[in-house]
């Protein structure tokens, strides 16, 4: 027992000792914990980010969409009925309080995986580099992976700096899902703008924007050219949207004695500059807009050779052919837009009327919304029996010189709630665009001249393409270079059975011709300008239209 007893204080002793020890080694404290704090100063869903004085909001939306659509043809590539999209979006909304006001970075990233009918599939988003084609055999033109960086801008003191949407806009489709009514809509673009407010909610910007998303292309036909000069025969070929044939001479006869081609693609020199006057009240909103837009391309070029000899019987070459350099143009727009809050008739309802001219500057007016952007002749109707022509301006291929064209577009929509869980949109645009006066007449003309006989025997110029000859029934009938108008009309029914989730169906109705007269139906057979001029019989519309039904369930957060 005496032994048990030793061997117990002995132990105590020890630990005793080593714990005197352990207390004089130093202590690591525990890094305290900084909890996440809400931010209110700027609404709901605001927090500070942590050992910053910088609010941060994330938010975000994901969607399906399915859409039906019959195709007018099924040739081509063309007949889709379906068509599908899944889509991601990742909001980012940043704001800090200074001596100067909101200091503001929003950012907004947005993904999809799109399919089918081209208002699905769009090429549009292609054209810009925002979407990226399938490549298999089933899968081109049907398929595309879409990545955008939709917004991403800075906002201090009036100023807004980088990716935004155009302060142009006032009514951009708010209530529309297919959003296809003649308007502007330029959701992303690049700008650097200022904001003054006046006071009593009237304001002013002045803003620079980027007009690489503005451009609706100059016109190029895509036609051949053949002519011989000595022993030497040579075709060359107007490319669409980039080499635009030009008359580099005449003879006496007012004959072409020679040909070149102008680089007809845009550059970049001046921005766009929109000027707008806002004025919001609790009763809705009222916009003036206003912008200045430039059209510049290139010069006479060499590509190809020049063909013909001048009035001296001298053979044209680079050093002797003289054609006008192209100058450039300006183009303006105009818009006024209304929009009024209804809570009379039940809270939440609104509606929307707007109107925009334009001369040279066609997407300012919107008019290609739904058959699509960046192209002469797109179209979202598979299998159309002729597609419009859009084009800021086309070159006299006389004077070498840009003649600007006009459009203008009204647009109207209604918002409507049924009861808090329920709403739908009647919506309907009509829109116009005409070429420039002589336009269509002057390409017609430079593809019906033949050389002059000193030229070279044989020589000749190919007329079967373009807008034919003036005076021809093919050139009376053909569909290149028609002044067009766009009419459009929808609605749509919402369910939302909790709150930021939309389950809804649209349906539209498009339709679009031409001004006046009728054009070749291209859609089974594709009339020759020889066929036509030789009084064969032919099949002529003066419209093509189609409807379109979509269905979409969307989630915010």
């Amino acid at each position: 027992m005496k032994l048990l007893k030793s061997c117990l204080l002995g132990s105590a002793a020890v630990i005793s000792a080593g714990a005197a020890n352990a207390a004089d080694l130093p202590v690591k404290k525990a890094v305290p914990i900084e909890f996440v704090r809400v931010c209110s100063a700027y609404g709901a869903g605001f927090f500070y980010i942590p050992g910053t004085d910088t609010c941060l909001r994330l938010s975000g939306r994901a969607r399906f969409e399915y859409g039906y659509q019959a195709p007018l043809g099924r040739g081509q590539g063309n007949g889709d009925y379906s068509g599908y999209r899944g889509l991601a979006r990742i909001n980012l909304d940043a704001r800090t309080q200074t001596g100067y006001g909101t200091l503001r970075a929003f950012i907004r990233i947005e993904a999809a995986s799109r399919t089918g009918i081209p208002t699905v599939h769009s090429g549009t988003q292609i054209r810009i580099g925002n979407a990226f084609p399938g490549t298999g055999i089933d899968q081109y033109g049907r398929v595309e992976q879409y990545f955008n960086t939709d917004k991403a801008f800075v906002q201090f003191a009036g100023l807004t700096a980088g990716r935004a949407s155009s302060f142009f806009d006032f009514y951009a489709h708010d209530f529309e899902f297919i959003a296809g009514t003649s308007g502007s809509d330029v959701y992303s673009t690049n700008l650097l703008a200022y904001t003054a407010t006046i006071g009593n909610g009237l304001s002013a910007t002045i803003s620079m924007e980027d007009p690489s998303f503005r451009r609706s292309p100059v016109y190029s036909p895509t036609s051949a050219l053949a002519a011989t000069v000595g022993n030497t025969s040579t075709a060359i070929f107007g490319q669409s949207n980039s080499l635009i044939p030009v008359v580099l001479g005449v003879n006496a006869a007012g004959q072409p004695t020679g040909f070149g081609f102008t680089d007809g693609i845009q550059r970049n020199r001046m921005p766009d500059f929109v000027g707008v006057l806002r004025y919001d009240q609790p009763w809705g909103s009222a916009q003036i807009s206003a912008a200045v837009h430039e059209i510049n391309t290139g010069n006479v070029i060499s590509q190809g050779g020049f063909l013909g000899v001048n009035s001296a019987g001298a053979a044209l070459t680079t050093a002797n052919a003289v054609a006008a350099t192209t100058k450039s143009e300006y183009g303006f727009a105009v818009q006024g837009g209304l929009k009024v809050n209804a809570p009379f008739i039940a809270p939440g309802d609104a509606f929307y009327l707007q109107g925009a001219y334009a001369e040279g500057a066609q997407m300012y007016t919107g008019n290609g919304s739904y058959n699509g952007s960046y192209s002469i002749n797109p179209t979202s109707i598979e299998g159309a029996s002729f597609n419009q022509n859009f084009s800021d301006a086309t070159i006299n291929p006389f004077t070498n010189q840009l003649q600007l064209s006009t459009s203008f577009s009204v647009v109207g929509s209604f918002l409507h709630y049924w009861a808090p869980e329920w709403r739908s949109a009647v919506f309907a645009s009509y829109g116009e665009n005409t070429f420039g006066a002589g336009a269509r007449a002057a390409q017609g003309a430079y593809y019906g001249f033949v050389p002059a006989a000193g030229t070279s025997a044989g020589s000749t110029v190919l007329s079967t393409l373009g807008v034919g000859t003036p005076g021809t029934r093919f050139y009376a009938l053909n569909g290149n270079l028609r002044d067009t108008y766009m009419l459009y009309a929808g609605a749509n029914l919402i369910w939302s059975p909790v709150k930021d989730l939309d389950i809804g169906v649209e349906g539209i109705y498009a339709q679009y011709g031409v001004q006046n007269g009728r054009v070749l139906d291209t859609q089974k057979f594709n009339y020759s300008a020889a066929y036509v001029n030789a009084g064969n019989p032919v099949k002529t519309i003066s419209s093509t239209d189609v409807f379109q039904a979509r269905f979409r369930v969307q989630r915010d957060f």
